[in-house]
């Protein structure tokens, strides 16, 4: 695995610590602002809508340079946004400020992950995924928490200069980390790279993703009360928990990455199957502490952690160029505005478990968008893993891969 394929993780960690960060401030960003709590939460949707809304069009504005130079165009983008963010005199500011954000990081992560399949060997794309993604569950483990630190003990403020740093140094590392290649075979124009949204398939692929990311979300966004108010436990150990649930999304997400080019289909119905289950069993079981904690790091385990096999399904049922992963990644942004929207619907009107019954049914809609490939022959491309054939993938086959990097090599 080249070490280009890490430095592209430590942008995404960057990216995503910004994305959460509002979340972990919200009553200290409140009273700076001078607004209410509910408004501040705003920030968090708004940011949400302009990854999955204006990624895509970044994404078509960039598409006759190549990767690199495109990431090196979206860094400063996404400081401008986070300096805009840590200087807001206003509510108004802000918002402007997160829909920067917001849209730069979206077409971060296509154009990195499409970088990262240019970087590698064909039978090691899903594991360079994996460690590409290992930026977004290192984020949620490590960024959110850091950064929350910092806001609560040298202002809200402090926060977003550190991620500005942070965002520095990213750039630094990509600049000298990352190796200069050319654009993917076949991209280029906007209309080439529409081509490969005509196929059924794709669009029942991405269906899948947001299904799978949605059932986690619908949990996961309302972890807090359930594991307060309905498990009984402390709101000091919460934290804790949440910890132990970011561990299991790291190691999921590294064993998915491992499993996901020979397996990509048997990994997300195993996967699905787990979540729907855990989840249950969480919505069942929620009043006893040790059963919660069980089912809540089951639902890290087998979650979010399918991004590594989502992203392989879809690069085979078109291509790995930058648009499709970007618009890949707004489908995965739809699953968690989905997925914590109708869980908070779901608890208003049901109560504290509704959002965990309704993430149990999120991902029984994504095992059945699966039926298609599963009821495909066997060996037809998508039917289950890559066809080998000289260590390439048929998938691939139209797409000449570059040649290897030996490994430790770098750019």
């Amino acid at each position: 695995m080249p070490r280009a394929v890490h430095v592209l993780a430590f942008g995404i960690f960057a990216m995503v610590t910004s994305e959460f960060v509002v979340a972990g401030l919200m009553p200290q960003m409140a009273e700076g602002l001078g607004v209410t709590v509910p408004q501040i939460g705003y920030l968090i949707t708004v940011f949400a809508l302009s990854m999955a809304l204006g990624g895509p069009l970044l994404s078509v504005a960039l598409l006759r340079l190549p990767p690199k130079t495109a990431l090196m165009v979206l860094f400063p983008l996404f400081l401008a946004g986070n300096v805009l963010a840590a200087t807001a005199s206003g509510y108004p500011a802000m918002l402007a400020a997160r829909v920067i954000t917001g849209v730069a990081s979206q077409a971060f992560f296509g154009v990195a992950i499409s970088l990262g399949a240019q970087l590698t060997r064909p039978e090691i794309r899903g594991r360079a995924v994996a460690v590409i993604l290992n930026g977004l569950m290192l984020g949620t483990l490590l960024g959110l928490p850091l950064a929350t630190l910092t806001g609560e003990r040298y202002g809200w403020r402090a926060a977003f200069w550190a991620i500005s740093a942070l965002t520095v140094a990213a750039a630094l590392c990509t600049a000298s980390g990352v190796r200069r290649t050319g654009r993917p075979e076949g991209s280029g124009t906007f209309r080439s790279e529409l081509t490969a949204f005509r196929a059924p398939r794709l669009w029942l692929t991405l269906l899948t993703s947001t299904m799978v990311i949605g059932a986690t979300f619908s949990a996961f966004s309302y972890l807090n009360p359930i594991l307060t108010r309905v498990t009984g436990f402390s709101t000091g150990t919460v934290p804790l928990l949440l910890l132990a649930y970011g561990a299991a999304t790291v190691i999921g997400n590294t064993v998915v990455g491992r499993l996901a080019d020979r397996h990509t289909l048997p990994v997300l119905l195993v996967g699905l199957s787990l979540n729907a289950v855990f989840l249950a069993g969480f919505a069942l079981l929620a009043r006893f502490d040790v059963w919660a904690v069980l089912c809540m790091l089951g639902v890290g385990l087998v979650g979010v952690t399918m991004n590594p096999a989502l992203v392989t399904r879809v690069q085979r049922a078109a291509n790995a160029r930058p648009l499709v992963n970007t618009v890949h990644t707004s489908f995965i942004t739809l699953g968690v505005v989905l997925g914590s929207a109708l869980g908070g619907l779901g608890l208003d009107r049901f109560g504290l478990r509704a959002p965990l019954w309704l993430g149990t049914g999120l991902a029984v809609t994504g095992l059945l968008t699966l039926v298609p490939d599963l009821l495909r022959p066997t060996g037809s491309p998508g039917a289950s893993g890559p066809k080998r054939s000289g260590g390439a993938t048929s998938a691939n086959s139209e797409h000449p891969a570059p040649a290897p990097l030996h490994a430790g090599q770098t750019s």
